[in-house]
């Protein structure tokens, strides 16, 4: 392990990660924080498409076995695994995604137990598992080593991350510059996450694909769509029919995926 380089690139995407911010006087002018995420966009349905990611956890699960899901949401990670997950723990920092996480397992018949907190912070409190999940989590992570850590830490064979190629709210630039002429960041990428494991010394493996349906797997109106946008953008109402055409002129566009992974091997 280079601990030197490991520093470098850990604070290179910390300082990436804080280009995110909003600037101070768009921030404090907005109506409703900005750093949302809506329970329904992450519900999953009855069939959950097949994905790389999935792939790749089952394959680690092989005839079966425990699955923890970081940043479970409603529980698409785990429960795109059925039905070889025997158990499963999910974790979260909205209890609003637990509830959903615990009702996609009733449905399911999976057992399960829900842990509120953010990750790693509740990790000491959480048991490890076959394979650990974790999808759509990476970007919301400045200090990014002890989460990656923690994660392998807690996995007996597998550990299989899934994130964007790029930052999931590069979908909101363009938005960006026509409301505040505001330029946004390209970085950090899913490739900067593979560079920083891999010198934490994982057998790093990863895959790029195409998911046409990320960002747009729930069913919103129109008026929802709007309301989503808003908010992210710390507009007002009053920017709302421009807000729609704006949008309606942007269709659905498929997402680049990275699924990264690796397996974990007992200390010698």
């Amino acid at each position: 392990m280079n601990t030197g380089r490991e520093f470098d690139l850990a604070q290179r995407w910390q300082s990436d990660l804080n280009r995110w911010d909003i600037p101070s006087e768009i921030l404090d002018q907005a109506p409703v924080p900005p750093w949302i995420h809506p329970v329904q966009m992450f519900t999953v349905t009855e069939e959950i498409p097949d994905s790389v990611s999935h792939q790749q956890a089952r394959e680690a699960l092989g005839d079966g076995g425990s699955v923890l899901d970081v940043g479970c949401g409603g529980g698409r990670a785990t429960f795109g695994l059925a039905p070889l997950v025997t158990s499963a723990v999910g974790v979260d920092h909205q209890q609003g995604m637990l509830d959903e996480y615990l009702a996609a397992a009733r449905d399911r018949d999976v057992p399960v137990d829900a842990i509120l907190g953010d990750w790693p912070a509740v990790a000491e409190s959480t048991p490890g598992c076959d394979v650990v999940v974790c999808h759509h989590v990476a970007y919301n992570v400045p200090d990014i080593v002890p989460f990656l850590q923690t994660l392998h830490d807690h996995a007996r064979r597998r550990v299989v991350i899934e994130l964007p190629l790029h930052h999931p709210l590069s979908t909101f630039n363009d938005l960006w510059e026509h409301f505040w002429h505001l330029p946004r960041p390209q970085s950090p990428t899913a490739h900067d996450l593979v560079n920083i494991a891999e010198v934490m010394g994982f057998d790093v493996r990863r895959q790029v694909w195409t998911d046409p349906e990320f960002g747009n797997r729930a069913a919103m109106s129109i008026d929802e769509r709007v309301a989503h946008a808003r908010i992210r953008l710390c507009l007002d109402e009053s920017r709302d029919d421009e807000l729609a055409a704006v949008l309606a002129q942007q269709p659905p566009r498929p997402t680049s995926i990275a699924t990264i992974w690796w397996d974990v091997t007992p200390a010698r």
